[in-house]
């Protein structure tokens, strides 16, 4: 896609087999998977360390992340690594209180990143994903300054909703690669249209 690695980000339990994210890394030579010592009990500590070392070794990169792996994508650009980030498509943030009461005693992922990101980004959201309101979703949004799109009642964007192999997903990355880096608000989406409908999304 890039000159640039893509560093897939998971979330809770890691987008197992069949998930969009494990199909991007087969589908995507320069995609790679930040892969994480424990999935199922995410440390934020941890987990911005693995993705820390990952982007030093390596330099600029580009960032699909799924569920908590949005935040821990807003987590990381606080830091002085969040230069190299370029841009990130953001699938299905999720809400840490929502997901603390639905995977109680599991998480321990700090307080919600609500500061602005340095860099393009691109916020996918449904309708009725129980992991966060889609009204919380366009506050959050908001506050990272991030171009945001719904494809209407799709869940938790993830296997369980049908997302498997989501050829979709490439087309909305390259709306990020190809903004500039002053992301602006602009009405999100409404519905599952054809991707050829995203070209007015692209971010000024």
């Amino acid at each position: 896609m890039n000159d640039a690695a893509t560093l897939v980000l998971p979330g809770l339990n890691g987008s197992g087999d069949g998930h969009w994210q494990r199909h991007w890394v087969l589908d995507q030579p320069d995609a790679q998977l930040v892969e994480q010592d424990n999935w199922t009990c995410p440390d934020l500590h941890h987990w911005r360390q693995r993705l820390e070392d990952r982007i030093a070794a390596i330099g600029d990169v580009w960032i699909v992340a799924h569920s908590l792996g949005c935040l821990l994508t807003a987590n990381v650009a606080r830091s002085p690594l969040g230069a190299h980030i370029r841009g990130a498509l953001l699938v299905a943030p999720c809400d840490l209180q929502a997901t603390e009461r639905l995977h109680p005693c599991v998480l321990n992922f700090g307080e919600m990143p609500l500061d602005p990101l340095p860099f393009p980004s691109l916020v996918v959201a449904s309708l009725d994903d129980p992991y966060m309101s889609f009204g919380s979703v366009q506050q959050v949004a908001r506050c990272w300054g991030s171009q945001l799109i719904d494809i209407g009642a799709a869940g938790h964007i993830n296997i369980q909703s049908g997302h498997g192999r989501w050829p979709v997903a490439y087309d909305l990355m390259r709306l990020v690669q190809g903004s500039s880096r002053r992301p602006v608000q602009s009405p999100s989406l409404q519905g599952k249209r054809r991707v050829e409908a995203l070209a007015s999304l692209v971010i000024q």
